[in-house]
Formats: structure tokens, C-alpha cells, sequence
């Protein structure tokens, strides 16, 4: 499924919808360009989440850590990564037990991550983004539109 998001605001909305659906632990992997917003993404889920500090992008830091309302959620940027075992050496399959993992430039991980339970792939277009979400149930995905606003959907 895919739709448009025509803001910035629209990009942190649907991440704030998706915060509400996700289970404790997780794997979301962020697909996209340099800028294509997949940091915009997670800011909005942790926006919703009750964080109120900066949110940056984790290029040099690999992993930022945030725990918030009791659950964990740890924003990965394998973008850096030059060799898939250092995902091992990071200790990466601890993280993925303890709570929501996103993953920005998950094919850098290729054969140290399991399949993503949520794949996003952020595209821009014009001014706004196009979203494509594959692996959220289809009961969840109407949720998560229908809570988030009355957008194009694009099928």
C-alpha cells in the first residue's frame, strides 16, 4: 500500500498513528533516499511516544537508545556500516529482544537481520514524500489511516 504525505507534519502524524499500533518489541526497517524523511518518521513515533528532547539522525552514533512509558525503542543507521558482522560486534540481536527496532539502510545488515516485521520506503515527490508500507496487517494499516488523516491512499 502506498500514500502520500505532503508534509513534514504529515511524515511525524503517521509515525505518531504507527506509535500507537506497534507491539513492545519489533522490527521496522526504513527504506530511502538521504532526506527522503525516515528520520522525520521516527521523530513523529517518538514525538507521540512522549519524547520532548532533539531527535537526530544515529549516521555516527550507529544506535540512539530512548526508553519511554516503560518500552524501549532503539533508531539504527546502518548508512556507515561496512561489513554486516559489525551488527554482531554491536550486539544487534540484544537490542531486537528488548523492544522496537528501526532500521535505516537495513540492506547494509543483509544477512545478520531477520525479515522486518514493517518495511517503509520513503520516496519524495514534489514537495511531499510517497510512503510504501509493506508487512502491517491490512486490519492494522486501515487503523493507522484512518487515525492518522483522510489522505490519498494509493493502491
Amino acid at each position: 500500500m502506498k500514500i502520500t504525505l505532503e508534509t513534514t507534519e504529515d511524515t511525524e502524524q503517521f509515525g505518531a498513528q504507527l506509535w500507537r499500533m506497534l507491539p513492545e518489541r519489533c522490527l521496522i526497517f526504513l527504506r530511502g533516499d538521504l532526506g527522503a524523511g525516515k528520520t522525520t518518521l521516527v521523530r513523529g513515533v517518538l514525538r507521540a511516544a512522549g519524547h520532548r528532547g532533539a531527535v537526530k539522525s544515529p549516521t555516527y552514533t550507529l544506535v540512539e537508545e530512548y526508553c519511554l512509558n516503560g518500552r524501549a525503542l532503539f533508531h539504527f543507521d546502518l548508512y556507515r556500516i561496512k561489513d554486516p558482522e559489525e551488527l554482531e560486534w554491536i550486539g544487534i540481536r540484544d537490542y531486537m529482544q528488548q523492544g522496537i527496532c528501526f532500521i535505516e539502510w537495513p540492506e547494509m545488515g543483509v544477512g545478520f537481520l531477520p525479515p522486518a516485521d514493517i518495511e517503509l520506503t520513503l520516496q519524495v515527490a514534489g514537495q511531499g514524500r510517497v510512503m510504501e508500507i509493506k508487512g502491517l496487517s491490512e486490519r492494522l494499516m486501515k487503523n493507522v489511516i484512518l487515525n492518522w488523516k483522510n489522505k490519498d491512499i494509493l493502491l
